[in-house]
């Protein structure tokens, strides 16, 4: 059987890779505990056009990822949204917020999954977040949330 991993399993691959197992295990167990998808055509087009698109993002030297790493870490992101009396937001600051400060900051494209945030950013305050750039690439950024006036 072939099937196309959505999550990563011990001993058979990682997400999005296509693998070929035995039926039962494939019709048993990874189908539906949703860490695999049946393989067709259509679906190998779309990861093919994925990677592709994954490879035209990525940092094309490991020198440039460390320059964006050193741009991101030596300034604050700066994000202002609606707030209360009490500081609650209005909402929350996501990792999409957060790329495009990040972006706007260097004037290079900061892609909102390779962010961790530590924590929900739900007030006004200092928080910090980790930007995976490259394998051996993170870069720590300080964020500053602020009320609109």
């Amino acid at each position: 059987m072939k099937l196309i991993l959505t999550h990563d399993v011990e001993r058979l691959g990682q997400a999005g890779e296509v693998v070929t197992v035995k039926d039962g295990y494939g019709r048993n167990y990874l189908l539906p505990q949703g860490y695999a998808t049946l393989w067709t055509k259509g679906a190998q087009k779309q990861i093919d056009d994925i990677a592709e698109s994954r490879r035209r993002r990525a940092i094309a030297t490991l020198e440039e990822a460390q320059a964006l790493r050193d741009q991101l870490q030596e300034g604050v992101i700066e994000i202002a949204r609606k707030a209360g009396e009490n500081g609650r937001l209005f909402g929350a600051v996501t990792t999409r917020d957060v790329a495009a400060a990040a972006s706007e900051l260097t004037g290079k494209s900061v892609d909102r999954r390779t962010i961790n945030l530590d924590s929900t950013i739900k007030s006004i305050g200092a928080y910090t977040a980790k930007v995976k750039l490259a394998d051996d690439v993170v870069a720590n950024l300080r964020i500053s949330v602020t009320a609109l006036r």
